[in-house]
């Protein structure tokens, strides 16, 4: 909650004038509570849940001749009836698993320092957080979701995610509520390690789940923006892990594939591949 309670106030305190975003965000913030801005979060997945897999739902159910050679696993089609599915259970898991655990961990935000107020924080700042938000989950993800293909981490949580064998991008987060708050740590851990602003917190939040989709996407698309980044996974990448199932002891990367290579869990998926290429 800002406690300004004008743009002439806030400027005399900060001894300079405000940006217009600064000053959008005073107008948009004064007099709201903290915990109602930290639970935009849960508003923004939904809507990013919504509508970023949309497009691709629609083209493929429209238009599949038009993309079907890049999707990964064409002989294995997605029904719309399993899609509507999982859009209504992982819709459910937010609110009334994701929403709650908002509502509980505020204290948590507050403790380490996440912030509502003025000034906001410049690009660069927001840039260089995020990108220590995305190492320090990188890697812990990489721990839990190995740990998720131990028998009992299978056996009583993992198998709901992998009940899709073919990825689709609405099936990102279709996950057993129990999954949904483990992998919640390590998207949490790195704005608990280096504070940020609430709007930062929102960014990273959005950029995380955005990734997710494009990652279970099902398409392999040749200038996807996501090919240049150095060591990304990407769709095709986590698709191996799907295909694999239950079984699958590789390619347990969240964003980036350097803890395969290094703790050599992409042995099967290098294998697979190499196959692949005396086929073709």
């Amino acid at each position: 909650m800002l406690h300004y309670r004008s743009v002439p106030e806030a400027e005399a305190v900060l001894q300079r004038n405000l940006t217009t975003a600064e000053a959008a965000w005073l107008r948009y913030s004064a007099g709201t509570h903290d915990l109602w801005l930290y639970f935009h979060n849960i508003i923004f997945l939904l809507v990013v849940y919504t509508l970023a897999p949309l497009p691709l739902a629609v083209l493929e159910l429209t238009r599949p001749d038009a993309i079907r050679r890049y999707k990964v696993q064409p002989k294995v089609p997605v029904s719309l009836s399993a899609v509507l599915r999982c859009y209504r259970n992982v819709v459910c898991s937010f609110l009334l698993t994701v929403g709650p655990l908002q509502i509980l961990s505020y204290p948590t935000v507050k403790w380490v320092g996440i912030r509502t107020g003025l000034p906001l924080p410049t690009w660069w700042e927001a840039t260089a957080q995020v990108g220590v938000y995305v190492v320090v989950e990188d890697y812990a993800n990489y721990w839990v979701h190995r740990a998720m293909h131990t028998p009992w981490g299978y056996e009583k949580i993992h198998h709901v995610h992998h009940e899709f064998t073919v990825p689709v991008g609405f099936a990102a987060p279709y996950a057993h509520w129990a999954e949904l708050l483990l992998l919640g740590v390590p998207s949490f851990l790195g704005p608990a390690l280096v504070p940020c602003h609430i709007t930062v917190f929102w960014l990273w939040m959005v950029l995380r789940h955005v990734e997710a989709i494009e990652t279970h996407c099902g398409y392999d698309f040749p200038h996807t923006p996501t090919k240049y980044i150095p060591f990304y996974g990407g769709a095709e990448y986590h698709d191996y892990h799907h295909f694999v199932g239950r079984q699958s002891q590789s390619n347990f990367a969240s964003i980036f594939t350097y803890c395969d290579y290094i703790y050599g869990t992409d042995k099967g998926y290098r294998y697979h591949k190499d196959l692949r290429a005396k086929i073709r």
